[in-house]
């Protein structure tokens, strides 16, 4: 019995979407008076199963004073968490009235995302201003612990018996204007992503998915795969992780196994969208992670070497 209700949900899995069939009974519209056969009225759109209002309606209607009442929202969020890597695909190939857009979804989500964050869950926790508190902590103790000034005392012995001289003592109370300033803005520019976590994170993902792009791009689902294609696949898949992780946010749940498996199945959609079989998708998806990784580090050693260019001419 299980078994066959695998088949059956494996089965539903990989069927597209389908539109309801256009009905053969005829009606007048009740709003421009055609007479038509079907299932919108051809002149005003107007559905032909309007009836008395309901509570379903009621809320649809509130839900369109955001835009989120029609297009398929529900159907795009079940099908996020059931079948993401097929919905996709479906999309991406051209049925997208079935669904909500990529990018409106996204913003949603992640503004919902930082309400929960900001204090709407069980316990009234306001992670980010945690993190930014966190950050800057971290920050002051690492200016303390790589101060190399002498105590008040020492300093003044030091000075006394000639081994600070006064140009050692201008260097580092300018060095000390330049730590000061770098940690304040790191702190700011910290504060900032955190504030526009969707932006940021929009155009990480920008980035961050071509090496993914390159491995799937001749995948067996899709063999002619375009760039803007995928880059839409993955926001519908940031989508899909956001709706898992907000249960967790929810919750109050702080449990970096639990996220870190939640972050992995990423591999799922990716899988059902290109075709490939799941040791492919995870080489692909390993590699490419590999790629990203090299790619920061180059950029942190770059960006350090230019700062420090920066601040020993600054100093000098």
């Amino acid at each position: 019995m299980n078994k066959e209700r695998y088949v059956a949900f494996r089965h539903w899995q990989e069927q597209p979407y389908r539109v309801a069939e256009i009905g053969d009974e005829e009606h007048d519209c009740s709003t421009c008076g055609t007479h038509f056969r079907g299932n919108y009225c051809p002149r005003c759109g107007q559905s032909a199963r309007l009836g008395r209002y309901s509570m379903k309606a009621t809320f649809l209607n509130f839900l369109d004073v955001w835009g989120l009442g029609n297009r398929g929202m529900f159907r795009t969020l079940r099908d996020l968490v059931l079948r993401p890597g097929y919905m996709i695909r479906d999309y991406i190939m051209g049925m997208q009235m079935a669904y909500f857009p990529p990018f409106k979804l996204f913003f949603l989500l992640t503004a919902l995302s930082l309400l929960i964050d900001s204090g709407l869950n069980i316990k009234g926790e306001n992670r980010l201003e945690e993190a930014k508190a966190k950050f800057a902590a971290g920050l002051n103790d690492k200016k303390y612990n790589n101060d190399n000034t002498y105590p008040a005392q020492e300093e003044e012995a030091a000075y006394a018996n000639n081994e600070i001289t006064e140009e050692d003592q201008e260097a580092d109370k300018k060095a000390e204007l330049i730590t000061d300033f770098f940690f304040k803005t790191a702190s700011r520019v910290f504060s900032f992503i955190l504030d526009h976590q969707n932006i940021f994170l929009l155009a990480g993902l920008l980035i961050l998915s071509l090496p993914l792009y390159l491995l799937f791009r001749q995948c067996p689902a899709i063999p002619d795969l375009h760039y803007p294609e995928f880059f839409v696949s993955m926001v519908y898949i940031t989508s899909m992780q956001t709706i898992l992780m907000m249960p967790l946010g929810l919750l109050c749940i702080k449990n970096d196994v639990l996220e870190t498996c939640l972050y992995a199945f990423t591999i799922i959609p990716l899988k059902q969208l290109s075709g490939y079989s799941w040791v492919r998708t995870f080489i692909n998806v390993v590699a490419s992670l590999i790629c990203i990784f090299v790619l920061f580090f180059i950029s942190v050693v770059v960006a350090t070497i230019c700062l420090s260019i920066f601040y020993g001419s600054r100093i000098q």
